[in-house]
């Protein structure tokens, strides 16, 4: 057992409280030993902003039961106390989903303390502040990828769609996408964006008409052959409808909506496969899996253009900015000290 009896007294972080149902959010100096009695302490020097921040961060208790909080379901640091074997004072870790930020004290504060079990060691070929340039949001994106290329769709096989392109799940999904060789249509209601996305490497940039289908139709013309979809709701509908034969749907978010109404005909008469993508879960070797390949031939060589470096007093804006799906890109913590 490694430890290290020099902790401090007290860490900044962003504290979510609630009053009268009503939520605030401040920083504010913390008593250490608000943290739970994990096995892995680690000094937080990054996290990111993720859609389930915000809403740890307003109150949604589908996300976090217990208030005071700390919200923040990814960090990157230095582990400085560790009762697991597996890690020492001086390791170079991530910690992303799992139950961090939810109802476990988050990554929006300089300290976490955490399971062993949800400890990955920082893969090589990647600093805490390019690990957190990736976050919840770019693993989730390089889930889905990694579904699509293990289910057979090669480049030059057709398009692959891409919603909420924008966003940090989707403006990722782009840039990966187009770095392994897959053309790329992106989707998005926000006409200042289109540069952004041509960056990325899209070739194809669309407004929300073109998966935003009312006729009811259990099918339509397939125009893609897989899709990375950030959204659900009627888009998602939608794009399970205009899906190629044998294509592949991957789902990883639900920001308009949980409900899907569609036929079982796009998946008995075209092969479509929808496949469900949660990172919060993903079992330890796959998880590892994919950050070894964000790491090494995955790895995006202008990361800084998906994301913003921020400091924790300007976060609180952002997390209005993203509940209000106006946030372009991803937005990185850099923790004091």
């Amino acid at each position: 057992m490694a430890t290290n009896p020099k902790l401090p007294l007290s860490f900044q972080a962003l504290y979510i409280r609630q009053t009268e149902g009503a939520f605030t959010r401040s920083i504010e100096d913390i008593p250490f030993d608000f943290l739970p009695d994990h096995g892995v302490t680690i000094k937080v020097h990054y996290s990111s902003l993720n859609y389930k921040d915000a809403l740890s961060a307003t109150g949604n208790k589908g996300v976090t039961q217990k208030f005071p909080h700390i919200p923040g379901v990814d960090a990157s640091g230095i582990v400085i106390e560790s009762r697991n074997n597996q890690f020492k004072p001086g390791d170079k870790v991530i910690v992303t989903s799992f139950d961090l930020g939810q109802n476990t004290p988050g990554g929006f504060g300089q300290y976490i303390r955490v399971p062993a079990e949800w400890v990955v060691p920082l893969p090589k070929g990647l600093s805490l502040k390019e690990v957190m340039m990736i976050g919840t949001s770019g693993f989730s994106a390089a889930y889905g990828v990694l579904k699509i290329a293990e289910s057979g769709i090669q480049p030059g096989d057709g398009k692959i769609v891409v919603s909420g392109s924008t966003g940090a799940v989707g403006s990722f999904a782009v840039a990966l996408l187009s770095k392994l060789g897959y053309e790329v249509t992106a989707i998005t209601g926000k006409k200042n964006a289109h540069s952004f996305l041509k960056g990325l490497g899209a070739s194809e940039i669309s407004g929300r008409e073109a998966v935003q289908d009312d006729s009811g139709k259990p099918l339509l013309p397939g125009k893609w052959i897989a899709a990375i979809d950030t959204v659900g709701g009627d888009i998602l509908d939608t794009i399970i409808r205009q899906t190629a034969h044998n294509g592949v749907v991957t789902c990883a978010g639900n920001i308009l909506g949980h409900n899907l109404k569609t036929s079982i005909y796009p998946f008995i008469l075209r092969g479509v496969s929808l496949m469900g993508i949660d990172s919060g879960i993903c079992l330890m070797p796959k998880r590892k899996e994919i950050w070894n390949l964000l790491a090494d031939e995955w790895k995006l060589p202008e990361l800084n253009k998906l994301s913003e470096e921020i400091v924790l007093e300007e976060l609180s804006g952002y997390i209005d900015e993203i509940l209000q799906g106006k946030l372009t890109g991803k937005k990185l913590i850099k923790l004091p000290g």
